[in-house]
Formats: C-alpha cells, sequence, structure tokens
C-alpha cells in the first residue's frame, strides 16, 4: 500500500513557479481576504502565506472585522479587486451571514479569481475551458493522481460529496480526464456498495472518518480531501485510515496530503493569472 504524500507533489509545483520566476523583475501578489476570525480561515492563511514567501511569491492580508456591514466589504473588496499590484485574490469562505456573497462572487475579476468562485470561472471549468480557474482544492486532487502517475482515463471514479467547493467541479475535472464519474453523497442509497465499485474513491463529504474499509473496494486509489478535527482534538480526514488502508492499493494521509497539495496549487494559479495578465496587457 502507498501513501500519496503532499510534499513531494507541491515541491515540483514550486519548481514549476520558480522557474517563471527566474525571467521576472517583480513576483505576482496574492491577496487574501478575510472577515473575522474563525479558525480554519486563521490557519488556511498561515499555511498560504508561508506557502507564498517559500515559494518566492508576494503576498498581503486584507483582515476585516466579522461585523462589517455589506456595503463597507463591498466598497473595500473593489478596492483590492481594482488594485493593479493585486495579481489574485484569494477570498476565505463562508462570509458572515451580512455580507452577501454571490454578490461578491459576481463582483470578482474572473482573471483574478485564483479559487474558482466568480459565475465566469465555474462556467469555464463545467464546459473544459482551461482559461478558467478550478478550485485549488479540486485541482489539488488531479495534480495529486498526475503526480504519482495513476491513471485516470478510463476509471471508474467515484466521488463522495456534490460542493461546488470540491465535488462538482472535479468531477468535471475527472470528466476532462477521461474518467467515468459517479457523483455521490450522503443521501445515497447503499453508499457503500456504490463507492465499493470505484477504482478512485474521492472522499469530500465533510464528515470525520465517515468511510471504512466497506466503502474500499479492493486496491482502490483512495484520495481523501477531508479536513476535520475529531473528539479528541485530532486532524482527521473523512475517510477512516488504518481501516481503508488494508484494502486500497494507495492512499492520501491527513494531514500531509491533498491539503498539502492546495496551497501550491494557489501559488500555481497565481503564476498563471500574471501570465495571462501580462500577455492581455502586451
Amino acid at each position: 500500500m502507498q501513501v500519496l504524500k503532499g510534499a513531494e507533489v507541491s515541491a515540483r509545483i514550486k519548481e514549476q513557479v520558480q522557474e517563471y520566476l527566474s525571467g521576472e523583475k517583480t513576483a505576482p501578489k496574492l491577496a487574501i481576504v478575510r472577515v473575522g476570525e474563525r479558525p480554519d480561515d486563521l490557519s488556511y492563511e498561515r499555511g498560504a502565506v508561508k506557502r507564498m514567501e517559500a515559494f518566492g511569491l508576494r503576498v498581503q492580508t486584507c483582515a476585516f472585522p466579522a461585523d462589517i456591514s455589506h456595503e463597507e466589504f463591498m466598497e473595500a473588496f473593489s478596492r483590492i479587486n481594482d488594485d493593479a499590484d493585486v495579481t489574485g485574490i484569494l477570498l476565505l469562505r463562508p462570509l458572515p451571514r451580512s455580507i452577501r456573497e454571490r454578490e461578491v462572487e459576481a463582483l470578482i475579476r474572473p482573471e483574478k479569481d485564483l479559487d474558482g468562485i466568480s459565475p465566469v470561472n465555474i462556467a469555464k471549468v463545467f464546459s473544459g475551458d482551461e482559461t478558467g480557474f478550478a478550485p485549488c482544492t479540486a485541482e489539488a486532487v488531479i495534480e495529486v493522481l498526475k503526480a504519482y502517475e495513476i491513471p485516470i482515463a478510463g476509471k471508474r471514479v467515484t466521488v463522495v460529496g456534490r460542493s461546488m467547493v470540491v465535488g462538482k467541479p472535479l468531477s468535471m475535472l475527472l470528466l476532462k480526464e477521461n474518467a467515468t464519474v459517479t457523483i455521490c453523497h450522503t443521501r445515497t442509497a447503499d453508499l457503500p456498495g456504490t463507492c465499493r465499485q470505484a477504482e478512485i474513491l474521492v472522499a469530500a463529504a465533510g464528515r470525520a472518518r465517515m468511510l471504512d474499509a466497506a466503502y474500499v473496494g479492493q486496491d482502490a486509489v483512495v484520495m481523501d480531501v477531508g479536513i476535520n478535527v475529531d473528539g479528541n482534538g485530532k486532524l482527521c480526514g473523512d475517510v477512516d485510515f488504518d481501516s481503508a488502508s488494508e484494502k486500497a492499493s494507495a492512499i492520501t494521509p491527513v494531514p500531509g496530503g491533498i491539503g498539502a497539495v492546495t496551497t501550491a496549487v494557489l501559488a500555481k494559479h497565481l503564476v498563471q493569472a500574471a501570465r495571462r495578465q501580462k500577455q492581455t496587457e502586451g
């Protein structure tokens, strides 16, 4: 059984980023927009800042109080959105209920939307247009599979989860790679039986250790996208790693798997945004 660690994949992406930077006078700049101080937002922000700096990219955090009004936030976000020095934007979500998230999604410039929240980028991902940015976590799954040379074309892939953050866009990315994709969720009848038919099983349901060996077909590849905290305060995925490992041929760990690649994909998207914006200006 092979453990698919994210560090090696991240290192490969870092090489691609630094190859681009070697020919540039000024590094692209990421703006991380955060409202409030949710622990998971702060954790992701710290990881993203650390990754950008390690890759040689510029990054700034734009933090706002949780009680900011919708109008005040939209005005501030517009300034960030229109700042010529900002190459890409990462908006940490969900936003407080006082902010109408759909209006923010519609406002963000598609060319700066690195995590695929703009309706324009979502449409491009679903139509197979590679100029659209997919959500970083969804693309990280593809990056890991390709880095470890795990075939996707023709394979039966089951994705457990139907969110717009991972499940749905990832399914489109997998279809683009010629996989045969089944999308499941917590209300799927005989979910374990459906999952066991998969040659590649992606867990993105958002429930700690929901999928154990009963969900895993013999020698299946298991991609665990989940990030949860169990009752003991320990970080874990949507897959029961110890149980699933008994049947899987390869599996991603949590932590140290898909999550470790997500911020590297964010850096890759920032460089892609810089390259496209430069071409447009030229």
